[in-house]
């Protein structure tokens, strides 16, 4: 995976789920190839393309049939419930709602809420959805890992922010089934709303105003036909379901993992267009499946600083997911403005792999000034030797705070005394993330691991004190 960089996709990455199960021991060579290529294919077109067994390729196209038949005996009914904008509710969604102004039919699947209708009897849902969020839940974990495997996280690094499996009693589940149908034409009341459309009538297109960013950590989607696009690196919508095969499903991350992983996955921009659906009693129907981090969790980039990864400040304050829910966010908060992409193939390819050199802390491409070198020199040390001492030991690093710790280590009796001991931290330097400490004390931290380092130290402490 180091070598990222040199193998540019010229598509959307297609890997087996079967080959990105992890198992005991050693890493194969294939598992190794297809966590790459789905890193890869996320880091491109901010989305890839899985392959499910036949079995659960049947359940979800299954799934899909239930859901057209579902939508299609259902008649409009103004007293239905209208999809609500609010975001305290984003745990707590169940049952069917409809957004008019997307011309959008939707019933969410959400374990744990027994769902009732407007009349307050139980309404039978589409079949199948306890099946195929099983399934999907099941898969989204497997892909949850081989990204962690990535980043170089410790195994199940993510369960921490994830609902229990199964769940417990009186707990409702945060992930959520969405069965969607897009424009449905016997659905009278989306007539009633305008929506935008070609003056051939071929195409109706939702705007770059209803491009959407989820909060979740992953979605994953299975429709019945084309129409989902998503931004790639340079800023181009990219039909990511246009070769969908009978076993596929399409996975896009979203900024629920961005937070966690402190910006290094970055989530997907997508939208949805709808093609002529005329000759099509049924619309557009899809399963959509949301893994969202559990409610009463904190998203705080912790397993990102102990495997060595910087972590910039915006992500260093732990927010609590129900917090996080309720906030705004905007891609343009996110991201710089694209510019017009360019039709150079080899200008694109050197562009991606700037992006990805940047993300790697890789200095070859300009001088880095020393205060900057030596932090990535730290995190280096950090991720190859610290960390292999701490795991050899059994010891999960847990770093103070700089500032508490500057007392604990004038002290015999401190709570990380121990761990200092066991892992040969050095004397006098504050047991915190070396991306935190003074230049100085970077200096003791790299003296004490990294065999030979006192010839650079003279050299780094000369760059500190020259004009």
């Amino acid at each position: 995976m180091d070598d990222a960089a040199g193998n540019i996709l010229a598509s959307l990455g297609r890997v087996h789920l079967v080959d990105l199960m992890a198992f005991e021991g050693l890493p194969s060579d294939n598992y190794k190839i297809c966590v790459s290529t789905l890193m890869q294919s996320l880091a491109q077109y901010s989305a890839a393309i899985i392959q499910l067994s036949p079995a659960d390729g049947a359940l979800l196209r299954s799934g899909l049939d239930s859901a057209r038949f579902f939508f299609h005996q259902r008649g409009y009914n103004s007293n239905e419930v209208v999809h609500s904008d609010d975001a305290r509710e984003w745990c707590k969604t169940s049952g069917y709602y409809f957004d008019p102004q997307m011309c959008l039919e939707m019933y969410d699947y959400r374990p744990g809420i027994t769902d009732t209708g407007p009349s307050g009897a139980m309404e039978l849902p589409p079949s199948g959805l306890p099946d195929i969020f099983s399934v999907l839940g099941k898969v989204s974990r497997d892909i949850l890992d081989a990204i962690s495997f990535s980043l170089n996280l410790r195994s199940c690094a993510f369960t921490e922010i994830l609902d229990n499996i199964p769940l417990r009693s009186q707990e409702v589940s945060s992930s959520v089934l969405s069965v969607c149908c897009h424009s449905r034409p016997s659905f009278e009341g989306a007539h009633q709303h305008g929506i935008a459309s070609q003056d051939n009538g071929h195409l109706l297109m939702f705007s770059d105003q209803e491009q959407q960013i989820d909060k979740t950590l992953l979605t994953l989607v299975k429709s019945d036909r084309s129409g989902l696009y998503v931004k790639d690196l340079h800023g181009r919508w990219i039909l990511v379901d246009g070769d969908i095969g009978p076993h596929d499903v399409v996975v896009y991350p979203g900024l629920a993992l961005y937070q966690e992983t402190a910006g290094y996955v970055n989530p997907a921009v997508h939208k949805t267009e709808v093609g002529n659906v005329q000759g099509c009693m049924f619309g557009r129907c899809s399963l959509m499946f949301k893994l969202m981090p559990r409610s009463v969790a904190r998203l705080s980039g912790s397993e990102m600083r102990a495997a060595g990864h910087g972590v910039d400040a915006q992500f260093q304050v732990p927010i609590p997911v129900n917090d996080f829910m309720q906030t705004d966010h905007f891609a343009d908060q996110l991201f710089p403005k694209n510019t017009e992409p360019s039709l150079n193939t080899e200008q694109d390819l050197a562009s991606f792999s700037s992006v990805l050199n940047k993300k790697k802390g890789n200095t070859r491409t300009k001088p880095l000034p020393p205060s900057k070198r030596l932090r990535l020199e730290a995190q280096r040390v950090l991720k190859e030797r610290v960390q292999d001492i701490a795991d050899k030991k059994g010891i999960k690093l847990r770093f103070c705070n700089l500032k508490e710790c500057e007392s604990h280590i004038r002290s015999l009796d401190s709570p990380c005394e121990n761990i200092r001991t066991e892992i040969g931290w050095p004397q006098g330097v504050p047991f915190v993330h070396p991306h935190d400490l003074p230049n100085k004390a970077k200096l003791g931290f790299l003296e004490a691991y990294e065999p030979g380092w006192t010839a650079s130290q003279q050299e780094m402490e000369l760059s500190f004190t020259e004009p």
